[in-house]
């Protein structure tokens, strides 16, 4: 008997919105070979076994829309393709990539499949559906599988592979107020919007950041000098060239003090309450190797606290508690520490957790402290002794809503002093509930770039919206970080409607990125020749910061291979219907086909925005129910089905008497004349006027005055703009 397989005959990463959803999906086609009559409920053992490695599948509603959803059409019988879908998405999400969406569905070729699930990032989900498939045969085959393994190396590669969650906040923030986002490289470096009306962030900074500002904060010195001329309290202090000096600096400041790094972060290399000669040079040995300058302050008493600033406000607040060990009399200090402090399930190396792991070979300030209380990290205390192990560093404990206004104040001020946007105050206070003056507190560190995760996952408290903080600073109530754009699509004619609504758009004074099939243009230059790589062309002019309109050609190849480059659009326009000629090799195989594929393009228009739709081609008329925005029909003639549309208050493009009528309801405005316009003088035929029909309600659709699209026509030269030759 022919082995039971699942064979992977293609995948494809579609990078945009496309015919399954609106987000980015991994597509496999996939032949599932003599497993078409095996449906699981025929398969000996599978569902306990694959139930047994993967409980979590309960979860799944499936199609039956409700808890164990999946796990019913298990016991009922599916098939292979739908089983490797649903066992994709579970991995992923306890990878910690969640994901809910899937589709498996059967081609016009016995066997095999395509099969869709949510990818946010490629190489994960790839990784995920091959192990996918390892997973499903060994529980057929009735063989061992380590799905704690292959979980293990999911997690090490979201950690390593997707965004930070500093950054992931920022972007999940902008995707709830629908700003779109493109991921610039490997790290956490992201454009927050399209073009010109682009932000970018990197973690906590973003293109509003200074650079001037953030060099000062990495001065720790400079940084209290200008807080101070500006009457922020700071605690005195003084830079150091080495232990001698830290020495005569502690007694000129006055005991107890801190010896830090100037140019340090996240607390390494700190020592506070120092009070003697010794604890001072020692300190000064474990600074500079974390630094290159060290710096002598006086000593504030009080709670670590670290105050967020975005835009001229504080949005979040945070207070630090010392870690500590209490000793049984057995064990030494290291097995303390892992079995009082490093078994918090709060803590953990990877940046998802809020507090981190305390190694002591790579924390000499811990060596230090306990050095301090007469302790070596073999060392066995008493049974009841309470032994300090780290002073800074466990800044975890949300305390926004106590932060007094006038602390908050003085935070806000230090950072626009500094001259940052975002900054992380870090300021020492026994109670923050009260002004620092009163009780002798200090701001002691300006940060650019502050870590978000102690603000969005506290150890206690309530996580606190910093994303949305900083996405409201980037993008006010009024921004979308959107800019018009248009997609065109169909069988034929979208490079011609292409090339003639970019002309209107940069004749109405938009600086115009075009990608077609005769290339990428910006405004009227063009910088390309060719559309060999479509995706690559209309990304080059979303990044780009002078775009302020866009026009992109999507063929259904396009469509089908990669998905939409932007995630919505002002206008999609759809110019028909054909056949599905060139597509066989993604099997599709009819025009019902090409219309699932093609409708991409009206699922993705924007509320406030319009399809363009031939009024003339059946399927395409089919499409309007789909569009989220308004509807303008457009053909050569007023069709008898603009006539219920236009009694609703729609709108229509058609000719009439020669001339071109603009329709909205019952209102009608002569735009132009047939014979006023050059390139149909020159008896280019009635698909080039549908095509002229078709950009003219897109610029209609677009605001565009109507002085100016009738300019424009007006002074269409096709040979002259080179849109034909």
């Amino acid at each position: 008997m022919q082995k039971k397989d699942i064979k992977f005959l293609r995948i494809n990463y579609l990078r945009g919105p496309n015919m399954w959803t609106y987000r980015p999906v991994l597509e496999a086609w996939i032949d599932i070979g003599v497993l078409e009559d095996f449906p699981s409920n025929t398969l000996p053992g599978f569902y306990d076994r694959l139930t047994a490695w993967l409980p979590s599948l309960v979860e799944h509603r499936c199609g039956v829309g409700e808890r164990g959803g999946f796990l019913m059409r298990l016991r009922e019988g599916t098939w292979a393709g739908h089983i490797l879908e649903h066992v994709t998405i579970e991995l992923q999400n306890l990878a910690g990539m969640q994901s809910g969406f899937g589709k498996a569905r059967e081609t016009s070729t016995r066997g095999v499949y395509k099969v869709v699930v949510r990818s946010r990032h490629e190489e994960v989900s790839r990784f995920a559906m091959m192990e996918a498939r390892e997973l499903i045969l060994a529980a057929i085959e009735d063989r061992p599988y380590d799905v704690k393994a292959t979980v293990i190396k999911l997690q090490d590669m979201v950690d390593s592979l997707c965004l930070g969650p500093s950054t992931g906040c920022i972007v999940d923030a902008a995707t709830d107020r629908r700003i779109p986002h493109i991921r610039l490289n490997e790290g956490n470096l992201v454009q927050l919007g399209y073009g010109s009306h682009q932000r970018r962030i990197w973690t906590a900074e973003s293109d509003l950041t200074s650079a001037i500002g953030e060099s000062i904060s990495r001065d720790k010195n400079l940084t209290k000098s200008l807080l101070q001329s500006c009457g922020v309290p700071v605690p005195e202090g003084e830079i150091v060239e080495s232990a001698e000096e830290a020495w005569e600096a502690a007694e000129d400041i006055g005991l107890p003090v801190v010896v830090k790094p100037t140019d340090g972060n996240h607390g390494r290399g700190v020592s506070t309450n120092l009070t003697t000669r010794e604890e001072v040079e020692a300190a000064y040995a474990v600074a500079i190797e974390e630094g290159s300058e060290v710096i002598v302050e006086r000593f504030i008493p009080g709670h670590e606290h670290r105050l967020l600033v975005v835009g001229k406000r504080v949005v979040a607040a945070a207070r630090g508690e010392i870690a500590g060990v209490v000793g049984d009399g057995k064990s030494t200090i290291l097995e303390l520490i892992e079995s009082q402090i490093n078994s918090d399930p709060r803590r953990g190396e990877a940046e998802e957790y809020p507090l981190s792991l305390i190694i002591v070979d790579r924390e000499p300030v811990v060596k230090l402290e306990l050095k301090r209380q007469g302790f070596t990290p073999e060392s066995v205390p008493p049974a009841g002794k309470e032994v300090l192990i780290q002073r800074n560093g466990n800044v975890s404990i949300d305390i926004t809503d106590q932060v007094h206004p006038e602390v908050a104040e003085a935070a806000a001020l230090a950072a626009r002093i500094v001259g940052l946007d975002i900054a992380g105050i870090d300021l020492v206070a026994q109670d923050i509930s009260r002004p620092l003056e009163e009780q002798g507190g200090a701001i002691v560190e300006v940060n650019a770039g502050p870590g978000l995760l102690m603000h969005l996952k506290p150890a206690e408290g309530e996580p606190r919206p910093v994303g949305q903080a900083i996405v409201d600073h980037l993008f006010p109530e009024d921004e979308s970080g959107r800019i018009p754009i248009v997609g065109i699509t169909g069988s034929r004619g979208k490079t011609k409607v292409a090339r003639l609504v970019a002309r209107l758009l940069n004749l109405s004074g938009k600086q115009t990125g075009l990608a077609c099939s005769d290339g990428l243009f910006f405004g009227t230059r063009q910088v390309e020749k060719g559309y060999s790589k479509p995706w690559e062309s209309g990304r080059k002019i979303l990044l780009n910061r002078t775009t302020q309109a866009a026009v992109f050609e999507n063929s259904p190849r396009a469509i089908l291979a990669d998905g939409l480059v932007y995630d919505r659009c002002q206008v999609g326009v759809v110019t028909n219907i054909l056949n599905a000629e060139g597509l066989a090799d993604f099997y599709v195989h009819n025009e019902e086909q090409v219309y699932n594929v093609l409708r991409t393009q009206v699922d993705v228009v924007l509320p406030d925005g319009y399809a363009v739709l031939n009024a003339a081609d059946p399927l395409v008329v089919e499409m309007a129910p789909l569009c989220d925005g308004g509807v303008i029909f457009y053909a050569l003639t007023q069709l008898s089905s603009m006539g219920e549309h236009l009694a609703e208050g729609g709108r229509a493009v058609f000719v009439r008497d020669e001339q071109i009528i603009l329709a909205a309801g019952l209102n009608e405005t002569v735009l132009v004349n047939l014979n006023a316009i050059p390139m149909v003088r020159d008896g280019v035929g009635d698909i080039m006027v549908e095509n002229l029909l078709a950009a003219v309600a897109t610029a209609w659709a677009l605001d565009i005055p109507i002085e100016i699209i009738r300019a424009g026509t007006e002074g269409f030269d096709l040979q002259l703009a080179g849109i034909i030759k």
